[in-house]
């Protein structure tokens, strides 16, 4: 049995109310697997959140020198954004060449839903490869 988005986000919202004191945090973004094609990265952060203020995520991807499959992140203006893979108002936040080494890492500064995205192929590896995924960072409660 599957959880709707709405499920989603009222548990999520609900364990992080019990959370007291933790550090800010790094994810790499999919772990093991980094951003690639055809990793549900909706699924992977649903499972690995919540995410808190101040936590880092850090996107980590092959240069194009390295490998032929060119990735991206976009920050999406909104959620009817997210789910069409529309990149039209999207902000370019990582280029394909800032996934390597070390990866891009991005600081969740602002308490808002933050919808990212891998922008290349014009969308298809947002549609198709379900490169996308959405956080709402938290405040952390501070005991």
């Amino acid at each position: 049995m599957g959880f709707s988005y709405a499920q989603g986000l009222v548990l999520l919202v609900t364990a992080s109310m019990v959370t007291v004191g933790l550090a800010n945090l790094t994810t790499i973004v999919g772990g093991s697997e980094h951003w690639h094609y055809g990793f549900n990265y909706t699924e992977w952060a649903f499972r690995n959140g919540p995410f808190y203020l101040n936590d880092t995520l850090v996107f980590k991807y092959d240069p194009p020198n390295i490998s032929p499959f060119r990735h991206s992140v976009y920050l999406l203006p909104n959620l009817w954004s997210f789910l069409t893979c529309d990149l039209r108002k999207a902000k370019l936040v990582a280029n394909v060449n800032q996934g390597g080494g070390e990866g891009f890492k991005f600081v969740l500064k602002k308490w808002q839903p933050h919808y990212f995205a891998c922008g290349e192929h014009d969308g298809i590896h947002c549609k198709d490869g379900r490169m996308k995924f959405f956080v709402m960072p938290l405040p952390r409660c501070r005991g």
